[in-house]
């Protein structure tokens, strides 16, 4: 995605002779890749070991890079949630071929309750993100192959609907520019932002003291001092994938020792994902591409987190902490640290908070915004848009509807009424 810079009052000298270079050698790429010299493709998730290497290849020039959709992430989660899932695959038509989109999804026969057939973007509990992996340099007649080859084949759904796509980044405008060009119909729905770390350059080094209050960051510093009162105080980030298991092994406990053990939620609670968690980190260590931030208190983690990279890109993927040190906010403190050492790293533009909207703790640490959506699109003229599109509006509201029953339930069971 793309972050907006302010506007200035005088533009940089050349500023619309680069704009034209930049036009005209995005022209020249396009014409390159001509619409009909791509070889288009649908491809189990499973057989998709064998071109692991021109995947991650594309990976790498991505117009916007999605770490979930990585082979490192996606082919260790394909065991326990890409049964079903498969991937439109285009070619160059060049010799010898190279893997310029890969777009993964699913067909669900009854999404709405009814048999209407719909591609949807794949997605998962782990993975919440749902941007394809596209060609930076020839976007648009991309994923113009991609949607021709949904549009003619006839054995696919006739709806396309792509989850948690953010619809001011790169991918959406190009995107945007190609369903404008085919007069194909699209909605959106679920619109949300959730907590994004993207500040300008000049703000890195005073990010923190204008994100949070100076009350609040006193009181941090105090509930530092005091836990370092309690023992040897370290904070400690781990890259090495040989001294990674030691610190996924103290995430793991943390997490199960917590709320999400007791409620029967956490990764050591289910083997295939304790599975799945492990081998994604380690294939990702491997290409130097996930980091494990702790604190430790007298060499024992206290609270830990996982940040996934790719490009200039990071994700906030889990955090977990010991809840019997709850009144120093330890999961406070190490987002705080992390948060330093992200500023710290000039080659990252930003970094996702993979958080809910209105999160209570990084939405007031991390200031700027990732707006998103689910993108409901019309794949050819017969498409029953107008009922998928009132379909997935009711799906959508049943789902909060649930959602905001479960949360206050959730409380109510905490502190009933009349309790003390």
């Amino acid at each position: 995605m793309s972050v907006d810079s302010a506007p200035t009052d005088h533009a940089p000298p050349f500023a619309g002779t680069a704009a034209a270079i930049a036009s005209a050698r995005r022209a020249a790429i396009a014409d390159r890749y001509a619409l009909d010299c791509f070889a288009v493709e649908w491809c189990e998730l499973s057989q998709l070991d064998a071109i692991a290497d021109d995947w991650r290849a594309l990976a790498a020039r991505a117009l916007s890079p999605n770490v979930f959709y990585e082979p490192a992430f996606a082919l260790a989660a394909a065991p326990l949630f890409g049964r079903d899932v498969g991937a439109v695959l285009v070619w160059s038509g060049t010799s010898p071929r190279r893997l310029l989109g890969f777009f993964p999804a699913r067909i669900e026969t009854r999404r709405y309750g009814i048999k209407l057939p719909v591609l949807v973007g794949w997605t998962h509990p782990f993975a919440p993100l749902g941007t394809p992996l596209v060609e930076r340099d020839a976007a648009e007649p991309v994923i113009a192959a991609w949607l021709a080859h949904l549009a003619g084949n006839a054995a696919l759904p006739r709806l396309l609907l792509l989850p948690f796509v953010p619809d001011d980044g790169r991918f959406g405008a190009a995107l945007a520019a190609i369903l404008r060009r085919a007069h194909m119909p699209a909605a959106d729905f679920n619109r949300h932002r959730r907590a994004l770390l993207a500040p300008r350059q000049a703000e890195r080094a005073h990010y923190l003291e204008r994100a949070i209050s100076s009350r609040r960051l006193k009181e941090l510093r105090r509930i530092g001092r005091r836990l370092d009162e309690r023992g040897a105080l370290l904070f400690a980030a781990t890259a090495e994938a040989p001294a990674l298991d030691a610190a996924l092994e103290d995430f793991l406990t943390l997490e199960a020792s917590g709320w999400k053990g007791t409620a029967g939620t956490a990764a050591l609670a289910h083997g295939a994902v304790c599975d799945f968690v492990c081998a994604t980190l380690q294939g990702l260590a491997r290409e130097g591409k996930v980091v494990i931030d702790r604190i430790l208190l007298d060499g024992c983690a206290i609270a830990a987190a996982i940040t996934l990279r790719s490009a200039d890109y990071a994700w906030f993927w889990k955090i977990a902490y010991d809840e019997r040190f709850a009144r120093y906010s330890p999961g406070v403190l190490l987002t705080v640290v992390l948060t330093e050492n992200l500023l710290d790293d000039t080659a990252l533009a930003c970094a996702d908070s993979c958080a809910g909207a209105d999160h209570p703790m990084i939405d007031h640490i991390w200031r700027e915004r990732l707006p998103l959506c689910d993108l409901l699109i019309a794949l050819r003229p017969q498409a029953p848009f107008c009922l998928a599109r009132r379909l997935e509006g009711w799906r959508g509201a049943a789902i909060a509807a649930a959602r905001r029953f479960r949360d206050k339930f959730r409380r109510w069971t905490k502190h009933p009424a009349g309790s003390a």
